[in-house]
Protein backbone atom coordinates (compact mmCIF):
# COMPACT_ATOMS: atom_id res chain seq x y z
CA UNK A 1 0.00 0.00 0.00
CA UNK A 2 2.74 2.09 0.97
CA UNK A 3 4.19 1.61 -3.11
CA UNK A 4 1.53 2.68 -4.40
CA UNK A 5 0.84 5.63 -1.91
CA UNK A 6 5.01 6.62 -2.53
CA UNK A 7 4.24 5.65 -6.68
CA UNK A 8 0.73 8.16 -6.60
CA UNK A 9 3.08 10.94 -4.62
CA UNK A 10 6.31 10.89 -6.55
CA UNK A 11 4.02 11.59 -10.32
CA UNK A 12 2.25 14.30 -8.58
CA UNK A 13 5.35 15.37 -7.64
CA UNK A 14 6.62 15.12 -11.04
CA UNK A 15 3.24 16.97 -12.64
CA UNK A 16 4.10 19.85 -10.41
CA UNK A 17 7.94 20.16 -10.73
CA UNK A 18 8.77 23.30 -13.12
CA UNK A 19 8.56 22.19 -16.94
CA UNK A 20 12.28 23.03 -17.42
CA UNK A 21 12.65 19.91 -14.92
CA UNK A 22 9.73 17.87 -16.60
CA UNK A 23 10.91 18.00 -19.91
CA UNK A 24 14.99 17.52 -18.82
CA UNK A 25 16.61 15.47 -21.40
CA UNK A 26 18.09 12.25 -20.56
CA UNK A 27 20.13 10.87 -23.48
CA UNK A 28 22.08 12.46 -25.67
CA UNK A 29 19.82 12.20 -28.32
CA UNK A 30 17.19 13.93 -26.77
CA UNK A 31 20.26 16.62 -25.75
CA UNK A 32 20.39 19.79 -27.68
CA UNK A 33 23.00 22.41 -28.28
CA UNK A 34 26.83 21.80 -27.67
CA UNK A 35 27.42 19.89 -31.14
CA UNK A 36 31.02 20.99 -31.00
CA UNK A 37 31.53 18.45 -27.99
CA UNK A 38 28.48 16.37 -28.42
CA UNK A 39 28.29 15.50 -32.06
CA UNK A 40 28.95 11.76 -33.42
CA UNK A 41 32.88 11.09 -33.33
CA UNK A 42 33.31 13.66 -30.29
CA UNK A 43 35.82 12.85 -27.54
CA UNK A 44 33.49 13.81 -25.14
CA UNK A 45 30.98 11.60 -26.44
CA UNK A 46 32.94 8.82 -27.30
CA UNK A 47 33.96 8.75 -23.78
CA UNK A 48 31.01 9.14 -22.73
CA UNK A 49 29.56 5.99 -24.58
CA UNK A 50 32.78 3.83 -23.98
CA UNK A 51 31.91 4.75 -20.24
CA UNK A 52 35.74 5.80 -20.08
CA UNK A 53 34.85 9.12 -18.10
CA UNK A 54 37.47 10.98 -15.97
CA UNK A 55 36.46 14.09 -13.40
CA UNK A 56 35.85 17.13 -15.55
CA UNK A 57 34.62 20.90 -15.42
CA UNK A 58 31.87 22.42 -17.31
CA UNK A 59 32.46 26.13 -18.02
CA UNK A 60 30.04 27.93 -19.71
CA UNK A 61 27.00 30.19 -19.58
CA UNK A 62 23.78 29.87 -17.47
CA UNK A 63 20.95 27.30 -19.24
CA UNK A 64 23.88 25.85 -21.50
CA UNK A 65 23.14 21.95 -19.84
CA UNK A 66 25.79 21.47 -17.50
CA UNK A 67 23.41 20.20 -15.21
CA UNK A 68 21.50 18.20 -17.37
CA UNK A 69 24.76 17.10 -19.57
CA UNK A 70 26.02 15.68 -15.73
CA UNK A 71 22.73 13.69 -14.95
CA UNK A 72 23.13 12.00 -18.33
CA UNK A 73 26.67 10.89 -17.95
CA UNK A 74 25.66 9.47 -14.96
CA UNK A 75 22.86 7.33 -16.28
CA UNK A 76 24.99 6.37 -19.84
CA UNK A 77 27.48 5.25 -17.43
CA UNK A 78 25.30 3.43 -14.73
CA UNK A 79 27.23 5.59 -11.73
CA UNK A 80 25.48 6.84 -8.82
CA UNK A 81 25.19 10.66 -9.13
CA UNK A 82 25.36 13.00 -6.35
CA UNK A 83 24.45 16.44 -6.46
CA UNK A 84 26.14 19.35 -4.41
CA UNK A 85 25.18 22.98 -4.70
CA UNK A 86 28.29 24.72 -3.69
CA UNK A 87 26.77 27.53 -2.22
CA UNK A 88 24.66 25.65 -0.10
CA UNK A 89 26.72 22.28 1.14
CA UNK A 90 29.16 22.13 4.19
CA UNK A 91 31.65 19.77 5.37
CA UNK A 92 29.12 17.50 6.96
CA UNK A 93 27.65 16.73 3.74
CA UNK A 94 30.69 16.54 1.79
CA UNK A 95 31.79 13.58 4.28
CA UNK A 96 28.43 11.81 4.12
CA UNK A 97 28.75 11.56 0.46
CA UNK A 98 32.53 10.65 0.41
CA UNK A 99 31.77 7.96 3.25
CA UNK A 100 29.14 6.48 0.74
CA UNK A 101 30.78 6.44 -1.76
CA UNK A 102 33.19 4.54 -0.49
CA UNK A 103 30.87 1.78 0.36
CA UNK A 104 29.28 1.77 -2.77
CA UNK A 105 32.85 1.26 -4.16
CA UNK A 106 33.57 -1.25 -2.03
CA UNK A 107 30.69 -3.24 -1.62
CA UNK A 108 29.33 -3.09 -4.77
CA UNK A 109 31.69 -1.71 -7.32
CA UNK A 110 29.93 1.21 -8.02
CA UNK A 111 31.16 4.94 -9.04
CA UNK A 112 30.22 7.67 -7.96
CA UNK A 113 30.30 10.93 -9.90
CA UNK A 114 29.74 14.22 -7.50
CA UNK A 115 28.71 16.80 -9.24
CA UNK A 116 28.86 20.07 -7.55
CA UNK A 117 27.15 23.26 -9.50
CA UNK A 118 28.69 26.39 -8.82
CA UNK A 119 32.03 24.94 -7.98
CA UNK A 120 33.92 28.37 -8.20
CA UNK A 121 31.91 28.95 -5.05
CA UNK A 122 34.41 27.31 -2.90
CA UNK A 123 37.24 28.15 -1.27
CA UNK A 124 40.35 26.81 -1.44
CA UNK A 125 40.21 24.45 1.71
CA UNK A 126 36.96 22.86 0.34
CA UNK A 127 38.40 22.31 -3.25
CA UNK A 128 41.64 21.05 -1.85
CA UNK A 129 39.41 18.44 0.01
CA UNK A 130 38.37 17.17 -3.06
CA UNK A 131 41.68 16.24 -4.20
CA UNK A 132 42.55 13.16 -2.69
CA UNK A 133 39.29 11.42 -3.31
CA UNK A 134 39.66 12.63 -6.79
CA UNK A 135 43.32 10.71 -7.27
CA UNK A 136 42.17 7.62 -5.41
CA UNK A 137 39.16 7.36 -7.35
CA UNK A 138 36.40 7.45 -4.73
CA UNK A 139 34.42 10.03 -6.30
CA UNK A 140 34.80 11.69 -10.33
CA UNK A 141 33.95 14.84 -10.16
CA UNK A 142 31.79 17.09 -12.48
CA UNK A 143 32.29 20.55 -11.67
CA UNK A 144 30.10 23.23 -13.31
CA UNK A 145 31.09 26.85 -13.31
CA UNK A 146 30.15 30.05 -15.02
CA UNK A 147 33.40 31.38 -14.28
CA UNK A 148 36.78 31.03 -15.63
CA UNK A 149 38.20 27.75 -14.27
CA UNK A 150 41.96 29.50 -15.05
CA UNK A 151 41.04 31.99 -12.07
CA UNK A 152 38.52 29.85 -9.93
CA UNK A 153 39.58 26.74 -9.82
CA UNK A 154 42.86 25.44 -7.50
CA UNK A 155 45.67 24.55 -10.21
CA UNK A 156 46.51 21.11 -8.38
CA UNK A 157 42.09 20.42 -8.49
CA UNK A 158 42.29 21.67 -12.71
CA UNK A 159 45.13 19.72 -13.23
CA UNK A 160 43.45 16.71 -12.49
CA UNK A 161 40.13 17.60 -14.78
CA UNK A 162 39.39 18.13 -18.29
CA UNK A 163 37.76 21.26 -19.43
CA UNK A 164 34.79 21.51 -21.63
CA UNK A 165 33.87 24.56 -22.45
CA UNK A 166 29.93 24.65 -23.10
CA UNK A 167 28.82 27.62 -25.46
CA UNK A 168 25.60 29.68 -25.20
CA UNK A 169 22.67 28.64 -27.23
CA UNK A 170 21.78 29.68 -30.77
CA UNK A 171 18.77 31.08 -31.05
CA UNK A 172 17.91 28.32 -33.46
CA UNK A 173 18.60 25.85 -30.74
CA UNK A 174 16.34 27.83 -27.80
CA UNK A 175 13.47 27.66 -30.36
CA UNK A 176 14.11 23.52 -30.79
CA UNK A 177 14.36 23.35 -26.61
CA UNK A 178 10.94 25.14 -26.38
CA UNK A 179 8.95 23.16 -29.47
CA UNK A 180 10.02 19.97 -27.52
CA UNK A 181 8.92 21.41 -24.10
CA UNK A 182 5.20 21.81 -25.87
CA UNK A 183 5.45 18.16 -27.03
CA UNK A 184 6.66 16.68 -23.98
CA UNK A 185 5.47 19.04 -20.83
CA UNK A 186 2.21 19.55 -21.90
CA UNK A 187 -0.94 17.28 -22.29
CA UNK A 188 -0.51 16.63 -25.85
CA UNK A 189 -2.46 19.47 -28.47
CA UNK A 190 -3.26 21.35 -25.57
CA UNK A 191 -0.64 24.24 -25.33
CA UNK A 192 0.63 26.17 -28.55
CA UNK A 193 1.99 29.18 -29.35
CA UNK A 194 2.38 31.49 -31.89
CA UNK A 195 5.43 31.40 -34.32
CA UNK A 196 5.76 35.55 -33.81
CA UNK A 197 5.31 34.30 -29.68
CA UNK A 198 7.86 31.74 -29.96
CA UNK A 199 10.74 33.92 -32.27
CA UNK A 200 10.06 36.64 -28.77
CA UNK A 201 10.95 33.66 -26.43
CA UNK A 202 14.00 32.40 -28.25
CA UNK A 203 15.54 35.66 -28.56
CA UNK A 204 14.64 37.15 -25.51
CA UNK A 205 16.33 34.03 -23.43
CA UNK A 206 19.34 35.18 -23.97
CA UNK A 207 20.58 31.65 -25.27
CA UNK A 208 19.29 30.20 -21.99
CA UNK A 209 17.18 27.52 -21.94
CA UNK A 210 16.08 27.52 -18.81
CA UNK A 211 14.90 31.35 -18.92
CA UNK A 212 12.66 30.04 -21.79
CA UNK A 213 11.32 26.82 -20.26
CA UNK A 214 10.60 28.89 -16.93
CA UNK A 215 8.89 31.91 -19.10
CA UNK A 216 6.79 29.23 -21.05
CA UNK A 217 5.53 27.12 -17.91
CA UNK A 218 4.38 31.24 -16.32
CA UNK A 219 2.35 32.02 -19.35
CA UNK A 220 0.22 28.75 -19.27
CA UNK A 221 0.10 28.91 -16.05
CA UNK A 222 -1.25 32.17 -16.13
CA UNK A 223 -4.42 30.49 -17.89
CA UNK A 224 -5.27 28.38 -15.16
CA UNK A 225 -7.43 24.75 -15.87
CA UNK A 226 -8.30 26.45 -19.09
CA UNK A 227 -7.48 24.29 -22.25
CA UNK A 228 -6.57 24.52 -24.88
CA UNK A 229 -3.74 27.16 -24.80
CA UNK A 230 -2.62 29.69 -27.20
CA UNK A 231 0.17 31.57 -26.23
CA UNK A 232 0.99 35.36 -27.89
CA UNK A 233 3.38 37.46 -28.39
CA UNK A 234 2.22 39.60 -25.91
CA UNK A 235 2.23 36.95 -23.29
CA UNK A 236 5.44 35.63 -23.71
CA UNK A 237 6.82 39.49 -24.13
CA UNK A 238 4.46 40.45 -20.57
CA UNK A 239 6.42 36.34 -18.88
CA UNK A 240 9.78 37.58 -19.76
CA UNK A 241 10.46 41.28 -19.65
CA UNK A 242 14.47 41.31 -19.90
CA UNK A 243 16.04 42.23 -16.89
CA UNK A 244 18.71 39.65 -16.86
CA UNK A 245 21.64 39.83 -18.68
CA UNK A 246 24.66 37.98 -19.51
CA UNK A 247 26.94 40.23 -17.13
CA UNK A 248 28.66 39.35 -14.29
CA UNK A 249 30.60 42.97 -12.70
CA UNK A 250 33.01 40.71 -10.76
CA UNK A 251 33.75 38.00 -13.24
CA UNK A 252 35.14 37.60 -17.07
CA UNK A 253 31.81 38.90 -18.92
CA UNK A 254 33.16 42.63 -17.45
CA UNK A 255 36.22 42.32 -18.24
CA UNK A 256 35.64 40.72 -22.19
CA UNK A 257 32.96 43.75 -22.43
CA UNK A 258 35.19 46.07 -21.85
CA UNK A 259 37.93 45.14 -23.96
CA UNK A 260 35.43 44.84 -26.22
CA UNK A 261 34.27 48.36 -25.87
CA UNK A 262 38.15 49.72 -25.71
CA UNK A 263 39.25 47.70 -29.01
CA UNK A 264 36.14 49.38 -30.52
CA UNK A 265 36.73 52.39 -29.49
CA UNK A 266 40.71 51.90 -30.91
CA UNK A 267 38.93 50.60 -33.86
CA UNK A 268 37.38 53.92 -34.68
CA UNK A 269 33.98 51.74 -34.49
CA UNK A 270 31.19 53.65 -33.20
CA UNK A 271 28.45 51.45 -33.70
CA UNK A 272 30.30 48.66 -31.73
CA UNK A 273 31.50 51.25 -29.32
CA UNK A 274 28.18 52.10 -28.22
CA UNK A 275 26.53 48.65 -28.09
CA UNK A 276 29.44 46.96 -25.57
CA UNK A 277 28.67 50.40 -23.48
CA UNK A 278 24.85 49.87 -23.40
CA UNK A 279 25.62 45.91 -22.31
CA UNK A 280 27.25 47.21 -19.05
CA UNK A 281 25.20 50.53 -18.03
CA UNK A 282 21.61 48.17 -18.71
CA UNK A 283 23.07 45.31 -17.17
CA UNK A 284 24.18 47.74 -14.10
CA UNK A 285 27.76 48.77 -14.26
CA UNK A 286 29.21 51.30 -11.99
CA UNK A 287 28.96 53.93 -14.29
CA UNK A 288 32.06 55.70 -13.11
CA UNK A 289 34.15 52.97 -13.86
CA UNK A 290 33.34 52.99 -17.52
CA UNK A 291 33.99 56.55 -17.42
CA UNK A 292 37.44 56.12 -15.95
CA UNK A 293 37.90 54.02 -19.03
CA UNK A 294 37.11 55.97 -21.47
CA UNK A 295 39.45 58.54 -20.17
CA UNK A 296 42.32 56.40 -19.98
CA UNK A 297 41.04 55.28 -23.71
CA UNK A 298 41.46 59.11 -24.60
CA UNK A 299 44.83 58.94 -23.59
CA UNK A 300 46.34 55.91 -24.59
CA UNK A 301 44.32 55.66 -28.23
CA UNK A 302 43.92 58.99 -29.38
CA UNK A 303 46.49 61.54 -27.45
CA UNK A 304 47.86 64.40 -28.91
CA UNK A 305 46.38 63.73 -32.23
CA UNK A 306 42.90 65.41 -30.64
CA UNK A 307 44.26 66.32 -26.86
CA UNK A 308 40.39 67.58 -26.94
CA UNK A 309 39.20 63.80 -26.59
CA UNK A 310 40.82 63.77 -22.99
CA UNK A 311 38.69 67.07 -22.12
CA UNK A 312 35.56 65.17 -23.24
CA UNK A 313 36.35 62.06 -21.28
CA UNK A 314 36.40 64.23 -18.16
CA UNK A 315 33.32 65.83 -18.36
CA UNK A 316 31.54 62.48 -19.22
CA UNK A 317 33.17 61.37 -15.77
CA UNK A 318 32.05 64.95 -14.34
CA UNK A 319 28.25 64.25 -15.97
CA UNK A 320 28.52 60.36 -14.74
CA UNK A 321 29.36 62.14 -11.39
CA UNK A 322 26.54 64.14 -10.57
CA UNK A 323 23.91 62.47 -12.36
CA UNK A 324 24.42 58.62 -11.93
CA UNK A 325 22.22 56.06 -14.13
CA UNK A 326 20.15 56.21 -16.45
CA UNK A 327 20.79 60.20 -16.77
CA UNK A 328 24.10 60.18 -17.31
CA UNK A 329 24.07 57.09 -19.95
CA UNK A 330 23.62 59.62 -23.02
CA UNK A 331 26.89 61.63 -22.22
CA UNK A 332 29.11 58.64 -21.20
CA UNK A 333 27.07 57.55 -25.05
CA UNK A 334 28.57 60.81 -26.31
CA UNK A 335 32.07 60.51 -25.62
CA UNK A 336 32.54 57.10 -26.61
CA UNK A 337 31.28 57.93 -30.06
CA UNK A 338 33.91 61.51 -29.93
CA UNK A 339 36.62 58.67 -28.74
CA UNK A 340 35.74 55.98 -31.41
CA UNK A 341 35.88 59.20 -34.73
CA UNK A 342 38.48 60.96 -33.20
CA UNK A 343 41.94 60.26 -34.80
CA UNK A 344 44.19 58.08 -33.04
CA UNK A 345 47.51 58.41 -31.96
CA UNK A 346 49.44 56.16 -29.53
CA UNK A 347 52.96 57.75 -30.10
CA UNK A 348 52.97 58.96 -26.14
CA UNK A 349 51.72 56.00 -24.75
CA UNK A 350 54.16 53.79 -26.30
CA UNK A 351 57.06 56.19 -25.45
CA UNK A 352 55.81 56.08 -21.68
CA UNK A 353 55.61 52.47 -21.81
CA UNK A 354 59.63 52.88 -23.39
CA UNK A 355 60.37 55.12 -20.29
CA UNK A 356 58.65 52.27 -17.83
CA UNK A 357 61.27 49.21 -19.59
CA UNK A 358 64.54 51.87 -18.65
CA UNK A 359 62.77 52.62 -15.27
CA UNK A 360 62.45 49.30 -14.80
CA UNK A 361 65.56 47.48 -16.87
CA UNK A 362 68.20 50.04 -15.92
CA UNK A 363 70.65 51.60 -12.53
CA UNK A 364 68.88 54.57 -11.17
CA UNK A 365 70.65 56.74 -12.52
CA UNK A 366 71.89 60.29 -10.88
CA UNK A 367 70.48 63.85 -12.66
CA UNK A 368 73.01 65.72 -14.22
CA UNK A 369 74.75 68.15 -12.43
CA UNK A 370 73.48 70.85 -14.13
CA UNK A 371 69.53 69.74 -13.75
CA UNK A 372 69.90 69.50 -9.75
CA UNK A 373 67.72 71.38 -7.49
CA UNK A 374 68.54 75.20 -7.93
CA UNK A 375 66.44 77.76 -6.84
CA UNK A 376 65.94 81.20 -8.39
CA UNK A 377 67.66 84.13 -6.63
CA UNK A 378 65.95 88.08 -6.53
CA UNK A 379 67.00 89.52 -10.06
CA UNK A 380 66.87 86.25 -11.79
CA UNK A 381 70.29 84.67 -11.24
CA UNK A 382 70.89 81.21 -10.13
CA UNK A 383 72.13 80.22 -7.10
CA UNK A 384 72.86 76.80 -5.30
CA UNK A 385 71.28 75.80 -2.01
CA UNK A 386 73.86 74.98 0.14
CA UNK A 387 77.82 75.82 0.05
CA UNK A 388 78.12 72.05 -0.54
CA UNK A 389 75.66 71.76 -3.00
CA UNK A 390 78.15 74.99 -4.77
CA UNK A 391 80.74 72.94 -4.02
CA UNK A 392 79.46 69.84 -5.62
CA UNK A 393 78.51 71.72 -8.70
CA UNK A 394 74.84 71.71 -8.66
CA UNK A 395 73.28 73.66 -11.06
CA UNK A 396 76.82 74.75 -12.43
CA UNK A 397 76.73 75.69 -16.23
CA UNK A 398 73.21 75.32 -16.44
CA UNK A 399 71.70 77.28 -19.39
CA UNK A 400 68.19 79.07 -18.60
CA UNK A 401 66.03 78.32 -21.04
CA UNK A 402 64.28 81.79 -21.74
CA UNK A 403 67.86 83.48 -21.70
CA UNK A 404 68.40 81.35 -25.09
CA UNK A 405 64.69 81.82 -26.56
CA UNK A 406 64.28 78.29 -25.73
CA UNK A 407 66.87 77.17 -28.20
CA UNK A 408 70.21 76.26 -25.55
CA UNK A 409 71.64 73.05 -26.21
CA UNK A 410 72.39 71.34 -23.39
CA UNK A 411 72.01 67.67 -21.64
CA UNK A 412 68.77 66.70 -20.41
CA UNK A 413 69.25 63.11 -19.87
CA UNK A 414 71.20 61.02 -17.62
CA UNK A 415 74.79 60.14 -19.21
CA UNK A 416 73.98 56.26 -19.48
CA UNK A 417 70.45 57.52 -21.39
CA UNK A 418 71.79 60.80 -23.21
CA UNK A 419 70.92 59.49 -26.42
CA UNK A 420 67.68 57.72 -25.88
CA UNK A 421 64.77 58.94 -27.78
CA UNK A 422 61.09 57.76 -26.65
CA UNK A 423 58.94 59.84 -28.91
CA UNK A 424 59.59 61.16 -32.60
CA UNK A 425 60.64 64.90 -32.99
CA UNK A 426 57.61 67.63 -32.73
CA UNK A 427 56.47 68.67 -35.63
CA UNK A 428 53.42 69.62 -37.95
CA UNK A 429 52.19 66.12 -38.77
CA UNK A 430 53.08 64.53 -35.35
CA UNK A 431 52.05 67.05 -32.23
Amino acid sequence: MSDLFDAAAAKNLASTAPLADRVRPQTLADFVGQQQLLAKGKMLRRVIEQDAISSMIFWGPPGTGKSTLARIIAAMTKSRFVQLLAVASGVKEFREIIEQAQQERKYHQQRTILFIDEIHRWNKAQQDGLLPYVEQGVITLIGATTENPSFEINAALLSRCQVFVLEQLTIDEIRAIIERALQHGFEKGQVRIEPAALDVLAHLANGDARIALNALDFAVQAHGSARPVVLTQLELQEALQKSHYLYDKTGEQHYNIISALHKSIRGGNADAALYWLGRMLEAGEDPLYVARRLVRMAVEDIGLADPRALEQAIAAYQAAHYLGLPECDVALAQCAVYLARAPKSVAVYQAYQRVKQDVQQTMDAPVPLHLRNLPRLPGGKAGAPTKLMKNLGYGKNYQYSPDYDWKENQQYLPDSLADRRYIAPQNKKNP
